[in-house]
């Protein structure tokens, strides 16, 4: 079966034409978002924390702000994307299309890693507004941006399929994700924590993501860059091993 080009597009055209009509949720509604974050967190702490590891506390919060909308919209992006058709029953023209699992997957998870990358982007030149950024490896920093989009987009991916309602589709993102975030040093350094809830935070793989997008900017993280990658790529092939497995076996999607 040779490359579907044309399918894969119209369903990424279709899901990007999503994001504009949505344009409120999609992107102005991060972006204050990430403002107020800055107001509260900048300002009030950032008065009585100047820096950490060097690093004006304003501006180290930056890596931490977008990740931690990066991880959201990744995953609600792709979990939507494929839910809605599942919700309507649209999902068997879609499976019965002649659209290769890979080219499926391709096509949503193409689409809301673009989306949550650009509005990673957006963050980061709304951030420049408050305070000043240094990006001491902006390849390295758009290349970690790209990645976590992608494979948050995966686990979102993963999420829609798995979810039979909309609670479902909020309980990971919600309940899991985004503690997880606000626990794996967005706004602090776990260095700053004390023994034992160091040790143990090492145990929290968001800490990973965080750390590596953090060297991108300030050449220095919580964690070896190296473990950072190790990480993002172990998350990332996890991801496609059960996205595999559910085409292979039709799991939730062809009941």
């Amino acid at each position: 079966m040779t490359f579907n080009g044309y399918g894969v597009w119209a369903i990424y055209k279709f899901e990007m034409a999503r994001a504009l009509r949505t344009i409120w949720q999609s992107i102005v509604t991060p972006v204050i978002t990430t403002a107020l974050y800055f107001v509260v967190f900048g300002s009030a702490i950032g008065s009585r924390m100047t820096e950490i590891d060097g690093v004006p506390y304003g501006a180290f919060i930056v890596p931490g702000l977008i990740m931690l909308s990066l991880f959201t919209q990744s995953i609600f992006n792709a979990s939507f994307g494929i839910y809605f058709p599942k919700f309507t029953g649209t999902i068997y023209e879609l499976l019965s299309a002649p659209v290769s699992p890979f080219e499926i997957v391709l096509a949503y998870v193409g689409a809301a890693a673009t989306k949550s990358a650009v509005l990673g982007l957006i963050i980061l030149a709304t951030a420049s507004l408050f305070v000043p950024l240094q990006i001491l490896h902006p390849v390295w920093m758009l290349a970690i941006l790209i990645l976590i989009a992608t494979t948050f987009s995966l686990f979102g991916f993963i999420i829609g399929i798995w979810a039979q309602s909309f609670e479902q589709l909020n309980f990971i993102p919600m309940l899991v994700v985004t503690p997880l975030t606000f626990l794996g040093g967005s706004f602090y350094s776990i260095h700053m924590l004390p023994e034992p809830w160091r040790t143990i935070t090492h145990f929290n793989p968001v800490v990973y993501l965080i750390s590596g997008f953090r060297w991108s900017f300030y050449g220095s993280g919580d964690v070896p860059i190296v473990w950072s990658l190790l990480a993002t790529f172990g998350f990332l092939i996890a991801c496609l091993a059960v996205v595999g497995w559910m085409f292979k076996t039709g799991y939730r999607l062809k009941t």
